[in-house]
C-alpha cells in the first residue's frame, strides 16, 4: 500500500496571517502549481483521492483524481488545526503569552474556541486507520498539521506537532 502526502498549494493571504481553518482563495500562481503537483503524481495509480473540503484542498483534489483515473472523497477529519479566534490575525497580534503554552503543551492547549494538538490528533488518527483498512493506494490532500500527523503515523514514529509543515505543494509518498 502506497500513499501520496500532498499539502495544498500557496493561498492569496498577507504574510504573518494565521489562517487556520479559514476558507482562502488560493494564489495567482494556482493553476500553475496545482499542474506540478498533478505531473509529479502522473504515474501514481491510485484508487482515490482523499482531500480536506477546504477549497485550497478540494480544488487541488478535483484536478488529481480526473488526472489519476481515482475516485474522489472529501473528509472533514483532514481539515486543519482549528485556531479559533486566532484565525484571519496577524501571528503577532496574538497575545505572547498564549503563544508560550500553545509551544510548552501543544496537545493540551487550545486557542480561544478552537481545538487542541490531542483532538487533531484523534481525528487524523481515526482517518488513518480506516484508510489502511481501505488497502490500495491512495493520495491525501491536506494541510500541514494533518500531514504532520499522518506522516508520523505512517512511518510509526511518534507526533511532533511542533515539527516543521512540509512545504506548500509538497508531496511525500510513502509505503506501508
Amino acid at each position: 500500500m502506497k500513499i501520496a502526502f500532498v499539502r495544498h498549494t500557496s493561498v492569496d493571504v498577507a504574510p504573518g496571517t494565521c489562517y487556520g481553518r479559514l476558507d482562502l482563495p488560493l494564489a495567482a500562481t494556482a493553476a500553475a502549481d496545482i499542474a506540478a503537483v498533478v505531473a509529479l503524481l502522473a504515474d501514481f495509480g491510485a484508487r482515490r483521492v482523499w482531500s480536506s473540503p477546504a477549497s485550497r484542498c478540494r480544488l487541488l483534489a478535483e484536478a488529481l483524481a480526473p488526472a489519476l483515473g481515482a475516485d474522489r472523497a472529501f473528509d472533514d477529519r483532514l481539515l486543519e488545526l482549528h485556531l479559533g479566534d486566532w484565525e484571519g490575525r496577524q501571528w503577532d497580534e496574538v497575545p505572547r503569552e498564549h503563544l508560550d503554552r500553545w509551544a510548552s503543551d501543544p496537545l493540551g492547549f487550545a486557542a480561544p474556541g478552537g481545538e487542541t494538538g490531542a483532538m487533531l490528533i484523534a481525528r487524523v488518527s481515526n482517518f488513518f486507520a480506516e484508510l489502511r483498512a481501505a488497502g490500495g493506494d491512495h493520495v491525501v490532500v491536506s494541510h500541514g498539521g494533518p500531514l504532520r500527523v499522518l506522516t508520523a503515523l505512517a512511518a510509526s514514529r511518534e507526533v511532533d506537532l511542533l515539527r516543521p509543515a512540509p512545504p506548500l505543494g509538497s508531496l511525500e509518498i510513502v509505503e506501508l
